[in-house]
C-alpha cells in the first residue's frame, strides 16, 4: 500500500485543475470495465489516492484485495480441473501479485483517472506500479459494494481472461531450477548437479560463478548472481535451454531415422492350387 508524505491540504489547486480537466470522463473507463456504477460516489473513492484526500481509497481497496482472491480462485477452480491445491495456489498468486495487477491496470489506461496529491503527481506517482494496482483493488471493492460479488466476479473474469490465454499454468510462478528438475525427471534422467566454481569481488558485494551440469546430456554451463541462489537459477535457465535444445535434436534424428527405414515387405502367398 502506498503512503505519500504530501498531506491532502498540500495539493496545488492550479496543479488539480490542471489534472482534472485533461482527465477523461470516467464513463470511458466504465466502458473498459464492462461495468457502470449505479453509485458514482464509489468509483470516484476508489480512483482517490490519500495524497488527495481525507476520504481515499485504502478500505476499498482492502476489500477489494479479498474479493479479487476469491474471484480468481473460483475461476482457476472452473478452468483448472486437474490441478491440485498446491498448483492452483501456486497459480493464483502469480495472478495477483502487483505486476499483474498493474498490466491489467496499464490496459485500462487506470492512471489517466486517479485522483492524486501534488506531491505523488510530482514525483511519478500516476505510473507507480503500487498506486496502480491499489486502485484496481479498490475498484473490485467498489463494485462488490454496488452490485454483489457476481458482478464483480464476472467483471474480474473478464479482465483476466486474456491472461490465461496468454500463459502456462503448468509452468506459471516456477523457478528455472524447478522446471529443469521436472522436465528431466520427465525423461527419467537425473537431477543436475549445480557447484561454485569462482567467486569475484569483496565480501559485500560478491559475484558468484555456478556451473550447472546434466551428465547424462553432456551439458556444462555456467551462471553468475549476486548469491549463489541467484546464480543457480541463472545456471538453470541456461541448462534448461541447452536441455530441449538437445532432445529436440535426438527426437527429430529418431523421426529421419524412421523415415528412411524401408517399408515392410508384403508376405509372400502361394496359391497351392496353381503349383498342383
Amino acid at each position: 500500500m502506498a503512503q505519500s508524505s504530501t498531506p491532502a491540504s498540500a495539493t496545488s489547486p492550479v496543479a488539480v485543475s490542471a489534472v482534472s480537466s485533461s482527465r477523461p470522463p470516467v464513463a470511458e473507463l466504465e466502458k473498459r470495465l464492462g461495468y457502470t456504477f449505479k453509485d458514482q460516489a464509489l468509483l470516484k473513492l476508489a480512483l482517490t489516492h490519500r495524497s488527495f484526500s481525507a476520504a481515499h481509497n485504502e478500505r476499498l481497496e482492502f476489500l477489494g484485495d479479498s474479493v479479487l482472491n476469491c474471484a480468481v480462485g473460483h475461476l482457476l477452480y472452473r478452468q483448472l480441473k486437474q490441478f491440485d491445491e498446491g498448483d492452483l495456489s501456486r497459480v493464483r498468486s502469480n495472478l495477483v501479485r502487483q505486476q499483474a495487477l498493474h498490466d491489467i491496470a496499464q490496459t485500462l489506461s487506470l492512471h489517466q483517472y486517479l485522483h492524486l496529491g501534488d506531491g505523488e503527481l510530482k514525483s511519478g506517482g500516476l505510473r507507480r506500479p503500487s498506486i496502480l494496482a491499489d486502485a484496481l483493488e479498490a475498484l473490485f471493492g467498489a463494485i462488490f459494494l454496488d452490485s454483489g460479488f457476481h458482478e464483480a466476479s464476472r467483471v474480474i473474469d473478464s479482465l483476466y481472461a486474456p491472461i490465461l490465454k496468454q500463459v502456462d499454468p503448468k509452468t506459471l510462478g516456477k523457478d528455472a531450477k524447478t522446471l529443469l528438475q521436472e522436465f528431466l525427471q520427465g525423461l527419467g534422467l537425473p537431477l543436475p548437479a549445480y557447484s561454485v566454481v569462482a567467486t569475484h569481488g569483496a565480501a559485500h558485494s560478491q559475484l558468484f560463478e555456478v556451473e550447472c551440469a546434466v551428465a547424462k546430456l553432456s551439458i556444462t554451463v555456467l551462471g553468475s548472481g549476486a548469491s549463489r541462489r541467484a546464480a543457480e537459477q541463472v545456471a538453470a535457465t541456461q541448462a534448461l535451454l541447452a536441455a530441449r535444445a538437445a532432445t529436440a535434436s535426438v527426437q527429430k534424428k529418431s523421426r529421419r531415422a524412421k523415415k528412411s527405414e524401408p517399408p515392410p515387405q508384403a508376405p509372400l502367398v502361394f496359391d497351392d492350387k496353381k503349383q498342383k
